[in-house]
């Protein structure tokens, strides 16, 4: 029998007393507790700012349903972190709209930029890049989301006046 990486922590929970009580008012508002499990992982996600396996192992115990089930739900939305990323997470387009539009012109912008690959974070924590299929901003395209907000029409100069933007707002807020 394997140790679970929730046994590791030597019975800590990972999950806060407060997103388990947030957790359990959305297990019961839902005839199966599975059905809660997308919400669940967003709590989880905002409480650590990604879903780390310990954490996402508790989860299956609250909610009654075998680990990789809760895995195979994070791994499958692309909102939904399995890995640290960065306080800002710009997700480049990179469908065929896009594509065909410069998509891929304006991630590499921002690999030149920020001296990232796809994938990777800066540094200095500020900033992860990922390269994702469609995010249904087809009529803006190419686009990109950065922390959920949606950005158009995008092009290379265009991306990277927004990113120098929002490190000058992160460095403000840092110096305040």
């Amino acid at each position: 029998m394997s140790i679970s990486a929730a046994e590791e922590f030597a019975g800590e929970s990972v999950v806060s007393a407060a997103a388990r009580r947030e957790i359990q008012v959305l297990i019961d508002r839902y005839p199966r507790k599975r059905s809660a499990l997308i919400p669940a992982l967003w709590i989880i996600q905002n409480e650590h700012g990604w879903l780390r396996p310990e954490a996402m192992e508790e989860l299956a115990e609250m909610l009654e349903v075998e680990p990789v089930e809760v895995q195979e739900t994070a791994s499958f939305y692309t909102l939904l972190f399995k890995k640290p990323v960065g306080r800002y997470v710009i997700d480049v387009c990179t469908s065929v709209s896009c594509m065909l539009l410069g998509g891929l012109d304006v991630s590499r912008a921002v690999q030149n930029k920020l001296g990232i690959k796809p994938g990777e974070t800066t540094q200095d924590n500020l900033f992860t890049l990922r390269e994702v299929e469609c995010i249904a901003a087809c009529m803006g395209a190419p686009c990109a989301q950065i922390n959920y907000e949606y950005h158009e029409n995008l092009t290379p100069e265009s991306i990277c006046k927004t990113i120098d933007l929002i490190a000058e707002k992160a460095n403000v807020m840092r110096k305040a």
